[in-house]
This record gives C-alpha cells, structure tokens and sequence, in this order.
C-alpha cells in the first residue's frame, strides 16, 4: 500500500505522524509491532527520549508523560500520532467500505442528512473514521466513563468537524487518499 499520509491543515505544528507498513503475513501481531514502530517512530520526531508505548491494562497504549497519542492499523499500514502538551489524541485509519447498514447503525439521522453527499462533503468510511478517531480523543481524557464509539456526535461549523460526547467537544480534521481514510482528533 503506497499511501503518503501527511498531517492534515489546520493542526498545531507539533504533532508529529510516522506510518510503517505492516509486514506478511498482516496478522495482529504484526500490526501490533508495525503500531509501536510508528509510535517510537512518532516520539522520536516529537522530541521524546522515551520511544516505548506499552498496553495500559485496558489495551489502549500508553505513550510517555507530556505526549499525548495514539495508534491506528489496517493489514497493510499502521499509523501513529503524536502531540506534544496535548490533553489527549486520537487517530484512525479506514480502508473498509461502510456499506448503507453499517451507515445507519454507526451515523444519526441528522449526520447522515446533513453531512454525508449531497448535502455535506464527507463519505461514510470519512464519518466513520472521524467518530474513531474523536472517540480515542475523548476516551483518553477517562472523565466520560464507558461509552460506545458511535454515540458520538459529529456536527460541522464554518467548514469544521466536530465531535462531543456528554458536552465534551473535540475538534476532528479527516481527508481521504486512494481506498484510505484517515482521521485525527486532538484535545488540547
């Protein structure tokens, strides 16, 4: 897969975002390594001395003091973003097509009408990463409790995609290349 993620405009230059392919036979050990090779990949750029990223006893990774991030994988790629003084971070990467049932279930009423085409911009797998994405932000700040990635809410201003949980607002950029999208939420 031969993908040129890049951080997407409008995001506070220092986030850093490392890729590593995910090497044969594409299984989830191997996505799991690919992950933490973007992740130490990421830190180092950030600055960070402390480039390992365990599992928290929950699974999600737990990356060094004063970096906030996160890690996202499909078979093929893995990703990892980082940001310096960030409350929380979240990333996610699609390559599945979110097929009409999946759609209804994941996406309101509302954001389906309003910002899936024709009315908005977005694809469902664009939708469908944001609210990923926003909900590793929002689960990394653990004040909101147990909740589920699609009950969160993704609404748009002045061009602006944002998601919330309970009142808690966390802005999200996605864009799409070839069969990939990718999505980043970041709570400072």
């Amino acid at each position: 897969m031969a993908v040129e993620l890049g951080i997407p405009p409008g995001i506070a230059p220092e986030t850093t975002l490392a890729t590593c392919p995910v090497p044969w036979p594409h299984g989830p050990a191997q996505q799991f390594a690919a992950g933490r090779r973007a992740a130490a990949s990421a830190l180092a750029a950030a600055g960070s001395a402390d480039r390992i990223v365990p599992r928290d006893p929950d699974g999600r990774p737990r990356f060094p003091r004063g970096f906030a991030g996160s890690i996202s994988h499909t078979d093929h790629l893995a990703v990892a973003l980082v940001a310096a003084g960030a409350e929380a971070v979240g990333v996610d990467i699609e390559t599945a097509a979110i097929n009409p049932r999946t759609a209804a279930f994941v996406l309101r009423e509302r954001e389906r009408r309003t910002l899936l085409a024709p009315a908005g911009a977005y694809t469902p797998r664009e939708l469908f990463a944001a609210k990923e994405a926003a909900f590793k932000a929002l689960n990394g700040i653990g004040a909101l409790g147990d909740f589920l990635f699609w009950r969160i809410e993704l609404d748009q201003s002045d061009g602006a995609l944002t998601a919330s949980y309970r009142g808690e607002p966390v802005p999200v950029w996605v864009r799409s290349e070839a069969d990939l999208s990718f999505a980043v939420a970041i709570r400072r």
